[in-house]
């Protein structure tokens, strides 16, 4: 079977030769057929992933439908079905899989990251990674589940609360994931990017307001907006060492910090902020699979402006140039999903 690959930094391929997987009793072999491409992906072609091995078939947003099934895979599986893919594995034994957050299972191999991943036609799933039930949706809305859940649980991270304002940096699928999340707890969120397109994305997905950090002030307008306390709760969902350092800068005194962007090189602080705001730093990575639940839950009832996101798709043997274009110039692309459809039609 055929399976797109990142041979090196800046070098891609597509491979015709990769063994079709086969399951065991508690797999469900499932036929790839909406892929989309995500930051850590464009990191990983650009060489600035810190996490992961060459050559590598990239993926994880994932939508696919059921092909076969293991002896022991429950019947609420069926062959045809469409299913949504978690691409997170767990341990059980780690102190973070102990402590009921298996997302952030220290033996965790994520899809096209630590390991290959979805870019290719066919994958051996165990079942409990599969969330079902799904057919009325596109597969298409399917594939754009992944990063909004990401987004979703870097806003939860954050615990805002209803009269506290959430400030996120980067408005791709990652960050409108966490601005809807934050607008859904409550908060006023106040998305920043460089690309008014995308702010005015993110008032679709429940921002209140959108700064162009390039255009704009940003100290001097988070101020204003926030009567000259900072914001409650940052989420820097770009990873880039400028915007670690306004998370922490703009953050209100005893606010809370979120990372969910990675940055290769090291960052420095000026971490007086960290004691005299007396700030908390957390963590996001992955998500829960209550994190999917509740994107697929705002999907269905506030009905997004899905389609907006996808700013293009194409066939696997154009995936290369789509990612090229991206790296060439990411702020213009918000979401680049690659079609395993033969006829080009969802079927």
């Amino acid at each position: 079977m055929k399976a797109f690959m990142i041979n090196k930094p800046g070098e891609h391929s597509i491979a015709h030769n990769v063994e079709k997987p086969t399951i065991t009793e508690d797999e469900v072999l499932v036929r790839v057929r909406r892929v989309g491409f995500c930051g850590s992906d464009l990191n990983t072609f650009r060489g600035t992933n810190p996490i992961v091995q060459y050559p590598r078939i990239p993926g994880h947003e994932i939508a696919a439908e059921v092909v076969e099934r293991g002896a022991n895979v429950p019947e609420k599986f069926r062959t045809g079905d469409k299913v949504l893919i978690l691409p997170y594995t767990t341990c059980g034994e780690c102190w973070s899989c102990l402590n009921n957050r298996p997302n952030a299972c220290k033996s965790n191999k994520t899809l096209g990251v630590q390991q290959d991943g979805g870019m290719t036609e066919y994958l051996a799933v165990r079942h409990e990674k599969l969330i079902g039930g799904i057919n009325h949706m596109s597969l298409d809305e399917i594939a754009l589940v992944e990063p909004l859940a990401v987004g979703f649980h870097a806003a939860y991270r954050g615990e805002p609360k209803k009269g506290e304002t959430l400030l996120v940096f980067g408005c791709g699928l990652v960050g409108l994931g966490a601005i809807a999340g934050g607008s859904q707890a409550g908060a006023k969120v106040i998305a920043v990017d460089i690309d008014d397109g995308k702010l005015e994305l993110a008032r679709k997905f429940g921002a209140s307001h959108g700064i162009n950090s390039m255009t704009r002030n940003l100290e001097e307008e988070v101020m204003k907006l926030t009567d000259g306390h900072g914001a409650s709760v940052t989420v820097e969902a770009i990873g880039l060492g400028q915007t670690f350092v306004s998370a922490v800068n703009l953050a209100a005194f005893s606010g809370r910090v979120v990372y969910v962007g990675y940055v290769k090189d090291a960052v420095a602080f000026d971490t007086k902020h960290f004691i005299m705001k007396e700030i908390q730093i957390r963590g996001s990575r992955n998500a829960l699979k209550s994190d999917f639940e509740n994107v697929l839950k705002f999907m269905s009832s506030e009905q997004p402006p899905l389609d907006e996101l996808i700013s293009m798709e194409v066939p696997l043997e154009e995936a290369g140039a789509a990612l090229q274009q991206w790296a060439d110039n990411p702020g213009a692309i918000t979401k680049i999903l690659v079609s395993f459809d033969e006829d080009g039609k969802e079927g």
